[in-house]
């Protein structure tokens, strides 16, 4: 009776975990338009015809706190931009996220408020390049799992869709990292280029 017992309860446990994480994901029955059309953005896998390009300023100024109806328009365009990749993280839903920024403290090489970039499984998945490791190699971010890189970071030019995610918008920084300049995203990264001093020019890094 008590393993039968355990095992009710584990099942159940089990299904109200995964009901959750549904829930979360914009996957569940019960999700809105907002929460599927948001997954639908971060699953895209078409590569874009062509990207324009854009500035951290212009996507920071894009609608905000709005209706699905108001920002949906802007999430149809890819864009292109330039950077530094700050800090390079694994999620455990298997996003490689980039804390991407438009300026260096060259005095503190301290963080400074950023956009994020993010590359989905779709598109790292089986990659010899896009891998985590040849990331970090390649953009030397200043901040890493707490470690100081090579500094300065290399300057890079990131293109994708972009992406509202709306549940995080306005959330607080924590263990004192700086906010988000908003929550558009790049998401997912669809191409990536590495400035070479050598050539003077942006090279991209074949997936």
């Amino acid at each position: 009776m008590i393993l039968r017992l355990a095992a009710a309860a584990s099942m159940a446990l089990g299904t109200t975990l995964l009901l959750l994480y549904l829930g979360e994901i914009g996957k569940a029955p019960w999700s809105d338009a907002a929460s599927r059309h948001l997954r639908d953005m971060k699953e895209r896998t078409a590569l874009p015809a062509a990207y324009t390009p854009t500035t951290f300023a212009a996507t920071a100024a894009l609608p905000r706190f709005a209706p699905l109806a108001t920002y949906a328009p802007f999430e149809r365009q890819a864009v292109t931009l330039e950077g530094y990749v700050q800090r390079i993280t694994r999620a455990p839903d298997g996003d490689i996220h980039l804390d991407f920024a438009d300026t260096l403290d060259t005095v503190d090489h301290a963080l400074v408020p950023y956009l994020s970039c993010e590359i989905t499984p779709q598109w790292h998945r089986g990659s010899p390049r896009w891998r985590y490791e040849r990331l970090l190699a390649l953009f030397r971010p200043m901040w890493n799992y707490s470690t100081q890189r090579e500094w300065p970071p290399v300057r890079v030019r990131l293109s994708g869709w972009r992406t509202y995610d709306y549940p995080y918008d306005g959330e607080q920084p924590t263990y004192g990292f700086p906010m988000h300049l908003a929550m558009w995203e790049i998401h997912p990264v669809t191409r990536i280029e590495a400035w070479d001093a050598a050539t003077a020019r942006f090279v991209e890094l074949p997936r």
